[in-house]
């Protein structure tokens, strides 16, 4: 019997049922709806009796091929994809917490996730506490009888914090809490949260797993049993991902192996280069010795990935500037492209915060956020130094 194929692999080799055209690259399935041959049988779908299709909005064989591609990458029973990353952030949190719950949020998280949590939670009586990533004392202390989620990102977003997968994975089950950890800055190529007991890893896949900047997507895996659940609240609620989206998104996964690995080659250089630069404080990247979680990193991690950030010394100001001197980088509220992408958080992405609320959630006036891209490194580093040096 030959070996079993790699993951790899089979990101590249997974597909839906061929048609009778035998066709080699996998098929669109652009349809709302699907028939049945009887009423018997369209009775058996609805009652969930077997696997059919039925509508769009619930299944479809373009969405499922792209699912069970994430979920075999991460190791996961199952999986639902969304019409975006917030939506899968958000039907994660909604499916499973109701009136009275508690959730545990690191402090450090995409804008939106912390608009989420601290501002429409609370509407449907569920509270939320904002821990320190990296304080494992805080969380600990955070703990209440009524808690019943930790929800993370790691590395965080946008300050590059490392959170110890191993910790909170044994922390999660001595307390008996859903572990819900969002792998979109790592992607399941450099890091599998399950591994360490997570038992949901929600993904923006309009990042890195398209990796061209053309289709919003995101995507729930994890436990079977909870997935299901999930898939029950967005079976009603709606945001599933278009199966024309979900196309694109399966086939960006046969070239994710090849495109990471420049990209943190890349990172990596860029973020070494910038270290000793005048108009800099400090430079973070999961991968550079310096980095406060570093031994964590290199532990739970393959590669540092392929974002890195920096402190400006001129503050808000200089942010700014910084941006209008860019002559090659993007400036755009994105990341995971081809395309090396910069962006100044203060003013962009946590703009409506207040300075408290920023600095809580790590974001200093003079914070850089670069998405390393593609292009030859030396022409990263050379737009970057200019544009510092202007």
């Amino acid at each position: 019997m030959s070996e079993p194929l790699d993951k790899l692999t089979r990101a590249i080799r997974i597909r839906a049922d061929k048609t009778i055209e035998h066709e080699h690259s996998t098929p669109l399935y652009l349809t709302s709806s699907f028939t049945f041959d009887t009423a018997e049988s369209m009775r058996a779908a609805f009652a969930e009796e077997t696997d059919d299709n039925i509508y769009s909005r619930y299944s479809n064989p373009t969405v499922d091929e792209f699912v069970d591609k994430m979920c075999m990458l991460e190791g996961a029973e199952a999986g639902f994809a969304t019409s975006s990353g917030m939506a899968a952030v958000f039907a994660s949190m909604f499916a499973l917490l109701q009136q009275g719950d508690h959730l545990l949020c690191c402090s450090s998280v995409f804008g939106s996730t912390f608009t989420m949590v601290t501002k429409y939670l609370p509407k449907y009586g569920i509270t939320c506490t904002l821990v320190p990533a990296a304080d494992t004392a805080a969380w600990e202390a955070a703990v209440q009888p009524n808690t019943k989620m930790i929800y993370l990102e790691t590395p965080t977003n946008p300050q590059l914090e490392i959170i110890d997968l191993e910790w909170t994975g044994k922390f999660a089950a001595q307390h008996r809490l859903i572990l819900n950890v969002d792998n979109c800055f790592a992607t399941p190529l450099l890091q599998r949260p399950m591994e360490y007991g997570a038992h949901l890893v929600v993904h923006s896949a309009t990042k890195w797993i398209d990796g061209q900047g053309r289709v919003m997507g995101g995507v729930v895996v994890g436990n079977a049993g909870l997935v299901h659940e999930i898939y029950l609240f967005c079976r009603n609620t709606g945001p599933s991902l278009s199966p024309f989206n979900a196309w694109v998104l399966s086939k960006s996964l046969e070239t994710l192996d090849v495109r990471m690995q420049r990209h943190c080659e890349n990172a990596m250089q860029v973020a070494e280069t910038l270290q000793d630069h005048p108009a800099i404080s400090w430079v973070k990247y999961p991968f550079l010795k310096g980095h406060p979680q570093y031994d964590i990193a290199i532990r739970q991690m393959s590669a540092g990935g392929g974002v890195l950030c920096f402190e400006l010394k001129g503050g808000l100001d200089a942010g700014r500037k910084f941006l209008d001197n860019l002559q090659m980088l993007s400036v755009t509220p994105n990341l995971g492209d081809s395309r090396s992408i910069a962006s100044h958080p203060a003013s962009t992405t946590h703009f409506k915060l207040t300075e408290e609320q920023r600095l809580t959630v790590g974001i200093t006036p003079g914070l850089i956020r670069i998405s390393v891209g593609l292009e030859k490194v030396s022409d990263i580093v050379n737009d970057i130094i200019q544009a510092l040096n202007a």
